[in-house]
């Protein structure tokens, strides 16, 4: 029997993988993640548990935990200037992965961390190469903090490896994925506009939220983008143009949902859920919202664009991620385009039209 009323602060989500996950959520706390799947005895105990943990909240101070544990060192890296100098987005997603870490390995000791240790960590994480990678290059981060505080001599991530994944993340859009999503989803309604908003500008989910008319100067859409602080001005592609103008709204924002009979905007997480789906409505549940920004990346690949000009709209600091986001240019495309930029050899010019050719010998 599906478990259809949870306490308060815990939900059911699905993720990207289509998987229905158990979420709970408290104020000034990472979020957690159950692993048990309802129902269940054992699905029962580990949200006692849960519950219990959260009305016995430890202290976070730094007076409050051991000295020379893992669990003061987090606790002084969240002081330090390297963490408060992040955006509050980046922030929010170190939190959430340290504090996972300290809950397992806060009583440990820095200076007894080793190698050996470190792997068997990313490698207990394999079967989500992602979260695996990412917490090993966090872990590095924070190695590195405890090296400049003298509290270790050397970093125990060093040769550690990242897992290899089989993916290249968030799927790129086809073209007929494209179409298909068009034609479920006709033009005035909401999920057409959010879908235009992500494709037509690149940005990520975040940037996307929060835009609205007032961002609008011009021809051109005014981006400070969340995670890097980036400020662009988009041109409004025509087909955007067009959708905006026939999607009534009397919101700031673009996009807004609607919560107990009030219109607010997307939350970033709410908004990945819901256009999730969407995607699900139109037959594509393996199709993303960041998926279409490198739909966008391919299409200006193909379209001849260089890698500095496609920065230029999706905001990209470094032309190697770039490169990674159009990886999916079609292979046909980008070699017809550049076999046409190879000149004939001039024997063949001059062979090119024999009729144009005998035509200027007999007019002289």
């Amino acid at each position: 029997m599906k478990i259809r009323k949870y306490p308060k602060g815990v939900s059911e989500f699905t993720d990207r993988h289509g998987k229905v996950r158990v979420r709970g959520r408290r104020a000034g706390w990472p979020p957690y993640y159950f692993k048990a799947r309802p129902p269940g005895e054992a699905f029962e105990e580990e949200l006692r548990n849960w519950l219990t943990r959260e009305t016995q909240r430890p202290a976070i101070g730094a007076d409050r935990v051991k000295q020379g544990t893992i669990s003061a060192l987090i606790v002084r890296y969240y002081r330090s200037a390297d963490f408060w100098k992040l955006e509050k987005s980046t922030q929010a997603t170190y939190r959430g992965i340290l504090e996972r870490f300290r809950e397992d390995h806060g009583h440990r000791t820095v200076a007894g961390l080793d190698k050996q240790a470190v792997r068997k960590m990313v490698e207990g994480k394999r079967e989500t190469p992602w979260a695996a990678n990412n917490f090993l290059k966090l872990l590095r981060v924070l190695m590195r903090f405890a090296i400049e505080e003298d509290l270790r001599r050397d970093d125990p991530t060093v040769g550690v490896r990242l897992i290899a994944s089989k993916t290249n993340g968030h799927h790129s859009w086809t073209e007929g994925e494209i179409a298909q999503f068009e034609e479920t989803h006709i033009v005035g309604t909401r999920a057409r506009l959010a879908f235009a908003l992500l494709l037509y500008t690149g940005q990520r989910r975040s940037d996307v939220v929060r835009s609205g008319r007032q961002h609008m100067k011009g021809d051109c859409l005014l981006v400070r983008q969340q995670k890097t602080g980036t400020s662009l001005e988009i041109p409004i592609h025509p087909a955007l143009a067009k959708i905006i103008a026939q999607t009534p709204s009397d919101n700031l924002t673009f996009l807004v949902t609607n919560e107990r009979g009030k219109s607010k905007p997307f939350t970033a997480p709410g908004f990945t859920n819901w256009f999730r789906e969407m995607c699900r409505e139109a037959g594509l549940p393996h199709c993303s919202a960041h998926g279409l920004r490198k739909a966008l990346a391919r299409r200006l690949a193909e379209a001849g664009c260089s890698e500095h000009e496609i920065a230029a709209i999706t905001g990209h600091r470094s032309l190697q991620e770039v490169r990674r986001y159009t990886q999916a240019a079609s292979q046909v495309v980008l070699a017809r385009r550049a076999m046409k930029a190879i000149p004939s050899p001039k024997s063949e010019q001059k062979l090119a039209n024999p009729t144009e050719r005998l035509a200027k010998k007999r007019a002289k």
